[in-house]
C-alpha cells in the first residue's frame, strides 16, 4: 500500500503510474547493505556454540510513508534464493488502522501454505499451526505493519533456518534479538531521482536547486514524493519551483507530529487541487473496507456509474493518492488517516451513512448474483440473476469463483465494518447471510469452514446487540455445529443449550426442535447414552406435536441408535420399529430398508438370532427394491455370519457369494463387511 511507494518494480507498480523508470529502486542501499551485514551477522548462540532456537527476528523501523514496506520487499527479493521455499507475507494492521486479529493473519499464512486451522481455533491453537507448519519451512516471512512486539511474537517460527522480516513504525520491544533498522528520509540524491521520473530530466535540469527544495520540503519521504511527482505530472507547463512555492506556502497541522507534517501539506496540495466531484470520492474511500476498492464500490460510495468511477479512480491513481493491484484500488495507508479527517469535517454524518449503505447494498447484490450463477438454468435464482443489470451479473461460474477468490479479504472486512457500525444492522445481516451463502456454493461448507465461523459469530453481534432471539439461535446452531464437527464436543453442547434457550424466547419451534436432537447428539459424541436417549425423546415428543413425520421416523432413528448403545434392546427395538412403521407411512423405501437392518443387528445382540434372521432377510428385499446394493450387500454378509451361529455354513457361503456378486469383487465385500462389524 503506501508504505511500497518504492517497490522493487518502481513507482508504477507501486502507484499505478507508468514512469518509464524500468525495475529500479531508489535510495535506502546503505539501510539495504546493513540489513544483508546483519543477516550475516552472529547472534550469541551462534558464538557460543549453540544452534539458535527461533528464526532470527529483522525490523525495519519508520513513519507510515517512509517507504518502510517497500525496503522490506526489496530485502525479500535480494534473499528469495536462500529460501527455497518461498517468501510469505502478512500485513497486521489494515488501512484504517484496525489491528488484523490473529485468526484472521495466522488463517492467510495458514493457507499460503496449503494448509488450515481448525474453525473457530483459540490463539493457542492458531499459533501452534503457524508454527507447526513454518517449522519444516526455509521461509522468509515478512510481517507487515506490526503494532508491538505481542501482534507478531506469535507469529516467530522456532526456526533458526527461516528469517522475519518485521515492518513496523517503533521498536518491537520484547522480542530477543532484534536486529532494527530505523528509517528516515531519502539523500537528497535519491529523492530527486524518483521525483525526475514523473517530471521527466528537463524541469529538474533547469532548476537543480528547487527540485532539492521540493525534496527538503518533503522530508526526504518517498511517499510525499510521489505526490509531489503525480502533481507535476499533471501539470507539464508548471515548473519545480513551483511546487516548491506552493509547499512552502501551505500551513502546517500543529496537531500532527513533526514527522508527519510533509506528507499532510504534500497532500494537501495534491487534494487542493482535484476537481470537487474527484475529491468527494477520495474522502469516500475512507470507507473501502480493507482500504480497497474497485470501480463498483467507488461507483456505490460515489452514486454514479462504474465507468465514471473508474475513471476518477484511474486519475487519482495517477496522482499517487491511491495504488492500482491489478482490478483494485488500494488506498495507501499513510494517506487513510489524512482522507478520514477530511471526511469527517466536510461530509454530513447523513451522507456519510447513505454512502456506507449503498456500498454494502451493491455488495449484497454481487453476493446475490455470485451464488445465483451456481444454480441450474431456469432456476429462479437465475432468472433473477438475468433481471440484474449488467455491471452486477456474472457470466460464468468460474468468473464468479475468481471474483469471491480475489474479493475475499475485502469481502469479510465489509462484513466485519458492517457489523460494527452499529446502524445497519438489516443490511449486516443480509450480507453476512450472502455471504455465507456464496462461500457455501463455491467453496462447500467443509472447504469454508473457518470463514463461516467469523460470519456467524459477526450475526451472534448483531442478534445479542438487537435482541434478535430467533436470528441469535440461528448463529448458535451453525457455531456449535462448527464445533461439534472439528472435535469441540463439549463446547458445542454448551452453545446448543443456548441456542434452545433462544430458540424458547423467539417461540420458534424449528430451532427449539433442531436445539434439543443436537443437545442428544452432542451427549451421544460424548458417551452419555442415557442423556442423549432423554433428548432426543423431547424433541421427538415436539416433531409428534406438530405433525412433523419424516422428522419424527428419524428421530425414532436416533432414539434407538441410544438405547442400543446404553444396551436396553427391548426399548431399542420398539424405536426402531416405530422408525420401520414411519418411513414405510412416508413410502421411504431405502430409509425403511435402512430401519429394518438395524431391528436385526439388535435382535441379533439381544441373542434372537432366528428372528434376527427373517428380519434381515425381510430387509434385503427391501433394500433391493430401494436399488441400494451396498446395503443389500451388507446385509448378505450379516446373514451370512448369523447362518454360521446358527450352524448352517453352506448357507452362509451362499450369501457371501451373493454380497461378492453384488460389489463386483471380493476385496470391496470384505471392506463392508468389516464396517458392519464395527457398527
Amino acid at each position: 500500500m503506501t508504505d511500497q511507494a518504492l517497490d522493487s518494480d518502481g513507482p508504477d507498480r507501486a502507484v499505478g503510474v507508468r514512469t518509464g523508470a524500468g525495475d529500479r529502486f531508489f535510495g535506502r542501499h546503505r539501510e539495504l547493505r546493513s540489513l544483508h551485514d546483519d543477516i550475516e551477522h552472529a547472534g550469541l548462540d551462534t558464538l557460543a556454540g549453540r544452534r539458535a532456537a527461533r528464526a532470527r527476528v529483522l525490523l525495519i523501523a519508520g513513519r507510515p510513508g517512509s517507504g518502510r514496506t517497500a525496503l522490506a520487499e526489496e530485502l525479500a527479493r535480494t534473499l528469495a534464493d536462500r529460501y527455497p521455499d518461498g517468501v510469505l507475507r502478512v500485513r497486521l494492521t489494515e488501512p484504517g488502522g484496525r489491528p488484523v486479529p490473529l485468526e484472521e493473519a495466522a488463517g492467510s499464512l495458514l493457507r499460503a501454505m496449503g494448509a488450515t486451522a481448525p474453525p473457530g481455533a483459540d490463539e493457542d491453537e492458531l499459533t501452534e499451526s503457524v508454527r507447526e507448519a513454518l517449522a519444516v519451512r526455509r521461509v522468509l516471512l515478512l510481517v507487515d505493519d506490526a503494532r508491538d512486539a505481542g501482534h507478531v511474537d506469535p507469529l516467530i517460527p522456532d526456526n533458526p533456518d527461516a528469517l522475519v522480516v518485521a515492518v513496523a513504525e517503533g521498536p518491537l520491544t520484547g522480542i530477543p534479538g532484534v536486529r532494527p533498522c530505523t528509517l528516515g528520509g531519502m539523500d537528497a540524491k535519491s529523492a530527486i531521482e524518483l521525483l525526475t521520473c514523473y517530471t521527466g530530466e528537463v524541469r529538474i535540469t533547469v532548476d537543480p536547486q528547487a527540485a532539492e527544495a521540493v525534496a527538503e520540503e518533503c522530508g526526504g519521504q518517498p511517499a510525499a514524493l510521489v505526490l509531489l511527482g503525480g502533481w507535476l505530472a499533471a501539470r507539464p507547463s508548471s515548473s519545480v519551483a513551483d511546487a516548491a512555492r506552493r509547499l512552502r506556502a501551505l500551513p502546517d497541522d500543529g496537531e500532527l507530529p513533526s514527522g508527519g507534517r510533509p506528507l499532510a501539506r504534500a497532500f494537501r496540495l495534491v487534494y487542493e487541487s482535484l476537481p470537487a466531484t474527484a475529491a468527494r470520492t477520495l474522502r469516500l474511500l475512507a470507507l473501502a473496507p480493507a482500504g480497497r476498492a474497485d470501480a463498483h464500490t467507488a461507483s456505490a460510495l460515489a452514486g454514479c456509474s462504474v465507468s465514471a468511477a473508474q475513471t476518477t479512480l484511474e486519475s487519482l491513481a495517477a496522482l499517487g493518492l491511491l495504488r492500482r493491484a491489478e482490478d483494485v484500488f488500494e488506498v495507501p495507508g499513510c494517506l487513510a488517516g489524512l482522507l478520514r479527517a477530511l471526511l469527517d469535517t466536510a461530509d454530513r454524518p447523513s451522507e456519510v451513512q447513505l454512502a456506507r449503505a449503498r456500498m454494502l447494498e451493491r455488495t449484497v447484490r454481487r453476493l446475490q448474483a455470485c451464488r445465483a450463477v451456481t444454480e441450474p438454468d431456469g432456476s429462479p435464482a437465475r432468472r433473477k440473476l438475468a433481471a440484474l443489470p449488467r455491471a452486477l451479473r456474472f457470466v460464468s461460474v468460474a468468473e464468479a469463483d475468481a471474483w469471491l477468490d480475489a474479493r475475499r479479504e475485502v469481502l469479510l472486512a465489509s462484513a466485519r465494518v458492517a457489523v460494527d457500525d452499529g446502524e445497519l444492522d438489516t443490511l449486516a445481516r443480509r450480507l453476512v447471510a450472502g455471504l455465507v451463502r456464496a462461500l457455501a456454493a463455491h467453496r462447500g461448507t467443509d472447504a469454508a469452514a473457518a470463514d463461516l465461523y467469523g460470519l456467524h459469530r459477526l450475526v451472534l453481534d448483531v442478534a445479542q446487540r438487537r435482541g434478535l432471539h430467533r436470528e441469535r439461535a440461528a448463529a448458535l446452531l451453525n457455531l456449535a455445529d462448527l464445533d461439534a464437527g472439528h472435535g469441540r464436543t463439549e463446547d458445542a453442547l454448551a452453545r446448543y443449550r443456548e441456542a434452545l434457550d433462544a430458540g424458547r424466547l423467539a417461540k420458534d419451534a424449528y430451532a427449539t426442535g433442531r436445539a434439543m436432537e443436537s443437545v442428544g447428539g452432542a451427549y451421544q459424541e460424548l458417551g452419555d447414552w442415557q442423556r442423549a436417549a432423554d433428548w432426543y425423546g423431547r424433541a421427538l415428543a415436539q416433531r409428534q406435536t406438530r405433525g412433523e413425520r419424516a422428522d419424527e421416523a428419524r428421530l425414532y432413528g436416533r432414539l434407538g441408535t441410544a438405547h442400543t448403545y446404553a444396551g436396553r434392546y427391548g426399548e431399542a427395538l420398539r424405536s426402531w420399529r416405530a422408525a420401520v412403521a414411519g418411513h414405510r407411512r412416508l413410502g421411504d423405501v431405502p430409509a425403511q430398508a435402512r430401519a429394518l437392518s438395524e431391528v436385526a443387528r439388535v435382535q441379533e445382540y439381544a441373542g434372537r438370532p432366528e428372528e434376527s434372521l427373517r428380519t434381515c432377510r425381510e430387509a434385503v428385499e427391501w433394500a433391493r427394491q430401494a436399488g441400494d446394493r451396498r446395503l443389500q450387500a451388507a446385509l448378505q454378509l450379516r446373514l451370512a455370519d448369523t447362518l454360521e451361529r446358527l450352524a448352517d455354513p453352506a448357507a452362509a457361503q451362499l450369501h457371501r457369494h451373493a454380497a461378492e456378486r453384488l460389489l463386483g469383487e471380493e476385496g470391496s465385500a470384505y471392506e463392508i463387511r468389516s464396517g458392519s462389524e464395527e457398527d
